[in-house]
């Protein structure tokens, strides 16, 4: 392919890749889609984050956003527009450490942010795995390994730096601009391209890290007793628990519960915390080490090419796993179409929070769900998807792949939907932000 951009400014020399580039095809594609934009833009400061959301504007075209890291939702990649990667802007520093407070380029990666902050026994609790961006997790929610006892990524987040559509830089907190500071903490997408965010860590050591393996036979009866066991656990246990296909003809489905204990270090806590999970059905393997917070997130580093072949997902959050509920799953799981299923848990400090604190709204939900298939089953995912509807309230955005406006609505429920709607007429009135659920 060949390049027929126009001119590119001298401040952004080196920084466009065009197709034509060798550095082309390490950076088109995103974790799970792949992409063909026109222009890859590599900003390496503020100002040139600027400059790069100019170019891109001037090409009349899509414009993504996409801070470096592993995304799910396909949106930080396209076909013939142009791409704003912020993945040298990854500077991570411990500005004070007394008050805990972090300052995190938005292109850095959330296992680099957790060992550096590890050297000096702090964390932020942000997703489970090391090679998310922190652009894109931190301006939607972040429900990682510590949710239920720290809450989410974004109720720790105290000062947003950003361009905004008319390339004006902005830093945003409760002080300055507070409208701006409220949307971007559960929609930020939607109102500037994030150069760098502040955030207040919290003092964190060893934590105990649980894998445990169950033969899922009985789906529904396994979803359920694992619910109560989160629900009735101390909140410094948070888990997921993930069930993927058996692997072929005569081989037991099979559910996987990860669990991390980050309470007290008082003998047997840990034991006493985890314990119930280990009867939530029949075992095949249980392990339990004790580990630094970092361990839990390494970062890969591996390119993306869009290796992630389950690329249709949806989103949903429950209240409680109900037995409706469980059984609505478990014959998702039965019909072959769904592919992969994963619930988080989220509650507890989560639910501390005031629901009109952030545009991330949900604080009364103990459950996050997602599930995943196939391009060619998507038709399969829905009809399923239809049927559990009933169970559940709500939706976490980054693990959705649909923009339809119902989901909208799922993603911001009323008074946040009409806020974040007259937000944006503020602050990108033209709608160049248009890719992550598009408010308008």
């Amino acid at each position: 392919m060949t390049s027929t951009l126009p001119p590119v400014p001298a401040s952004l020399a080196g920084r466009v890749v065009a197709p034509d580039d060798a550095r082309y095809e390490r950076l088109r594609h995103g974790y799970v889609h792949r992409g063909a934009p026109a222009a890859v833009l590599l900003p390496e400061d503020a100002g040139q984050t600027a400059e790069a959301l100019r170019y891109a504007r001037s090409l009349g075209s899509v414009v993504s956003v996409r801070s470096g890291g592993h995304g799910i939702s396909g949106r930080s990649t396209n076909d013939g527009g142009a791409v704003v990667d912020v993945s040298r802007l990854d500077e991570v520093r411990v500005l004070d450490r007394a008050r805990r407070r972090i300052r995190v380029g938005a292109g850095a990666r959330w296992g680099r942010v957790a060992q550096v902050l590890g050297v000096h026994g702090l964390a932020v609790s942000s997703g489970d795995t090391g090679d998310v961006g922190v652009g894109g997790l931190v301006t939607a929610g972040g429900m990682g390994w510590l949710a239920r006892l720290r809450g989410l990524t974004v109720d720790h987040v105290t000062a947003v730096e950003l361009v905004l559509a008319d390339g004006r830089f902005v830093r945003t907190d409760a002080e300055r601009e507070p409208d701006l500071f409220w949307a971007v903490r559960g929609a930020g997408g939607n109102f500037g391209v994030v150069t760098a965010v502040e955030v207040e860590a919290y003092e964190t050591g060893d934590v105990v890290f649980a894998n445990l393996v169950f033969d899922a036979g009985d789906a529904a009866a396994l979803i359920e007793a694992w619910g109560a066991a989160l629900e009735a656990a101390p909140r410094e246990l948070t888990s997921f628990l993930t069930f993927m296909p058996g692997g072929g003809p005569g081989r037991p489905q099979l559910a996987h519960v990860a669990a991390v204990y980050a309470g007290s270090a008082e003998h047997g806590a840990a034991e006493r915390a985890l314990t119930p999970l280990l009867g939530i059905g029949p075992p095949v393997q249980q392990r339990a080490v004790l580990a630094p917070y970092p361990a839990l997130v390494p970062v890969s580093g591996v390119a993306h090419h869009g290796q992630q072949q389950l690329s249709v997902t949806r989103s949903g959050l429950l209240d409680h796993l109900t037995p409706g509920a469980a059984r609505a799953v478990a014959a998702g799981l039965a019909s072959g179409q769904v592919l992969m299923v994963q619930f988080r848990s989220v509650g507890g400090a989560v639910n501390d929070v005031d629901p009109s604190a952030t545009a991330y709204a949900h604080r009364t939900q103990n459950f996050a769900l997602m599930s995943a298939t196939v391009p060619e089953l998507e038709s399969g995912l829905d009809a399923h998807w239809a049927r559990l509807a009933p169970h559940l309230n709500g939706m976490y955005l980054s693990f959705d792949t649909r923009r339809t406006p119902q989901v909208l609505a799922q993603a911001f429920p009323e008074p946040a939907l009409s806020r974040l709607r007259a937000l944006k007429e503020r602050y990108d009135p033209e709608n160049v932000f248009d890719r992550n659920f598009p408010l308008k």
